[in-house]
């Protein structure tokens, strides 16, 4: 039963692929030497033969004839009656070459080989898998869903091996099941409790940049270079790309006819918001063209700072800030520069910053204020009080208390 049970175990790991042949023999030779020299001090006089393909093996013992009752060690001689039994044409001084039988070993040697088989096959395997994904950090894997759980999703690739995504990695509006396939970038690979750890990513800049990739022949052969990504995975992404060539608009190629080519992108992503903007050397071109879709009137930039100011028409600022605040974050991230949005007043309006009512006004209220764009008197007042409840964290007897100091200001 036990040589049964081995030879089943053999067979088993001739099926793995990340393991080559070669190597495969060595371990599995190494092992049943190790075993011969636990039991006959030796093995140097054994010979090992393996047949990976039908998943078994032959051991052969080669000793020394001589003469009966001059035998000292059995393991390196035998004697001329034993080796007469085995041919009759043996003499002394000849060599004896016979198979030894695996249930020789005896149950327990048998069993210790079979584990200390299977530990070292699948310790291989397991730096196998290392090794592979370990090169393949910033590459897209193409998986399918195993088991989800509360706080991550055990993916298995086309060879079977399992793959982690956190819940951190996954895009907030991502919705997965057993079975279904997705794709995702390897961000970190590890070794822990000797076992490969490999982590995906939906969520790096890093999956949106190689979706890029796939979808934009010009930027994998390198006629447009991806400068940087910065994005809010599920809600919006600003991409810089340049060109190298006068003749490729590298927004127009990202992009593609009607869209054809960055819709895929968006729909792999959860319709995230993509813009692509062109890399410009030119300070404030660029903070310009990071805040699109909003335009920009005017822009001082403090480059000891790091800060820009930027100044809008007041139909322009809701814009340039976005939802939430993410248009204005996005782009302070894309371009390196802490922006602070202005509404432009004409020379004939009146208007009153909203710093100038601290007095009257708590601090964290004003910053509230500020935070959707409203940094004037008028900018609040041009607003009824259900568009600042929904669009502040204020209550409406706060909005209320602030509009009414605002009027009496102009009154």
């Amino acid at each position: 039963m036990e040589n049964i049970n081995l030879i089943d175990t053999f067979s088993e790991f001739k099926e793995l692929k990340n393991i080559d042949r070669e190597t495969m023999m060595r371990v599995i030779e190494d092992v049943f030497r190790g075993t011969l020299i636990k039991l006959f001090g030796t093995d140097e006089n054994f010979d090992i033969i393996i047949n990976i393909d039908k998943g078994d093996f032959e051991i052969w013992r080669n000793r020394a004839v001589v003469a009966d009752g001059e035998v000292e060690d059995e393991n390196l001689q035998i004697a001329l009656s034993e080796a007469l039994k085995i041919d009759d044409d043996y003499e002394v001084g000849e060599d004896v070459t016979d198979e030894v039988k695996l249930q020789d070993f005896g149950r327990r040697a048998i069993l210790a080989l079979r584990q200390n088989l299977t530990s070292r096959i699948l310790d291989l395997e397991k730096d196998s898998v290392y090794n592979k994904y370990k090169d393949r950090i910033g590459e897209i894997i193409t998986g399918e869903v195993y088991q989800v759980w509360k706080k991550e999703i055990l993916i298995l690739d086309d060879e079977g091996n399992e793959l982690i995504m956190p819940k951190s990695e996954q895009i907030p509006s991502d919705f997965f099941r057993k079975g279904d396939s997705l794709r995702a970038v390897v961000i970190k690979v590890d070794m822990r409790n000797n076992s490969p750890l490999i982590i995906l990513s939906r969520t790096s800049p890093v999956f949106l940049e190689r979706l890029f990739e796939l979808e934009v022949p010009e930027i994998f052969d390198g006629l447009i270079t991806i400068k940087k990504i910065v994005r809010v995975p599920g809600e919006r992404a600003k991409v810089a790309v340049e060109s190298y060539d006068e003749r490729i608009d590298p927004v127009g190629a990202c992009v593609g006819m009607k869209g054809s080519r960055i819709h895929g992108i968006v729909r792999e992503l959860r319709n995230e918001n993509i813009d692509v903007i062109n890399f410009t050397n030119n300070l404030q071109l660029y903070i310009a063209r990071a805040l699109s879709p909003a335009k920009i009137s005017n822009i001082k930039i403090n480059e000891e700072a790091g800060t820009a100011e930027v100044y809008l028409q007041p139909d322009q600022v809701s814009l340039a800030i976005g939802k939430g605040g993410l248009n204005i974050k996005l782009a302070s991230q894309l371009t390196g520069y802490e922006i602070d949005v202005y509404r432009e007043i004409a020379e004939d309006d009146e208007d009153v910053d909203i710093e100038e009512f601290t007095d009257e006004i708590e601090d964290w209220v004003i910053d509230e204020l500020k935070a959707i764009g409203c940094d004037t008197a008028r900018s609040v007042l041009d607003l009824s009080v259900e568009d600042l409840i929904k669009r502040t964290d204020l209550e409406e007897e706060t909005i209320r208390d602030v509009m009414r100091v605002l009027k009496s200001e102009f009154e």
